[in-house]
């Protein structure tokens, strides 16, 4: 358990992270017709001339309904004020209406993801990607292209850059590597085996993947921690002090993709909690944004 002064400190960066209005897109586009299957697109902020990288964002939230991305706006918006073109993609998470059978349906907590709609959705909206930035961003430059997520966000940024090292018989399967100049994965959920056993988010990976009849089975086609080497640049930014995604978790994947001969860069931050990561007011935002410079320029 953490002490007063841990958890009054997450508490404040929690605060923190949240208290800034939500920033509204330049234009927004529908890769499906569900209400959550849509991408808000932000322009870049810049005196440049020439084309902008373009930042893939994937909220956080342990893939649970009560969170959406209107929570990591202030965050696209920030990056869109550094100078890149911004895609915050929404998907479907878990509601009341997706109960699993472990879960108590007076449970107070609603569980987290839909199996298989939230892979659904991120592998359809990664698809449309291109034609819907060529029609409503005109200013990014596709072919300068880093996926970023946040929390569970980040184990979707890193699931969806390993899609053609999945299971030959997985529907979301690519011939070939995604067309990305890299990932940063921000305290991503990237280990199902160490997040299940470090109780992350109340079992939140577990619980997207079914439950415990179906969580080993279906590890393969949804572990980033399975589905290595990529190929692609990844980066993953961790706070030392993050009590919600502990730092064992990132750890964890950065070993496994040293075991599979793959170099995965692991950025820990000292007296950082799980929010400053995607909050402007913090320092560890500003790491954040260049890191996905490195990639992305």
């Amino acid at each position: 358990m953490p002490d007063d002064a841990a958890a009054a400190r997450a508490a404040a960066e929690e605060e923190s992270a949240f208290s800034h209005p939500p920033v509204d897109p330049d234009a927004t586009s529908a890769y499906g017709d569900h209400v959550d299957q849509v991408i808000d697109f932000y322009a870049p902020r810049s005196d440049r001339d020439s084309p902008a990288p373009l930042v893939v964002v994937l909220h956080g939230g342990a893939w649970r309904a009560r969170y959406d991305r209107r929570h990591i706006t202030p965050f696209a918006g920030y990056l869109a004020r550094r100078g890149f073109a911004v895609a915050n993609v929404e998907y479907r998470r878990g509601g009341e209406s997706s109960l699993i059978p472990e879960q108590n349906a007076g449970d107070a907590t609603p569980p987290a993801g839909r199996w298989p709609d939230t892979f659904d959705d991120v592998a359809a909206a990664l698809d449309a990607l291109p034609d819907l930035v060529r029609a409503a961003l005109p200013q990014a430059d596709p072919r300068r292209t880093v996926l970023t997520g946040h929390s569970a966000g980040g184990h979707l940024a890193l699931w969806a850059a390993a899609r053609h090292v999945l299971p030959p018989d997985a529907p979301w399967r690519t011939t070939g590597p995604a067309g990305l100049r890299g990932v940063v994965a921000l305290a991503p959920i990237a280990d199902f085996d160490v997040a299940e056993k470090l109780d992350v988010c109340g079992n939140a990976s577990l619980q997207l993947l079914g439950g415990h009849d179906t969580f080993a089975a279906r590890r393969p086609y949804a572990d980033p921690a399975l589905l290595l080497p990529t190929g692609i640049a990844t980066t993953l930014v961790q706070g030392r002090a993050d009590l919600v995604v502990p730092q064992a978790v990132a750890e964890s994947y950065a070993d496994a993709a040293a075991k599979a001969g793959e170099v995965a860069g692991l950025t820990l931050l000292e007296d950082v909690g799980h929010f400053p990561l995607i909050d402007p007011a913090a320092d560890a935002c500003a790491v954040v944004a260049e890191e996905i410079a490195q990639l992305a320029w």
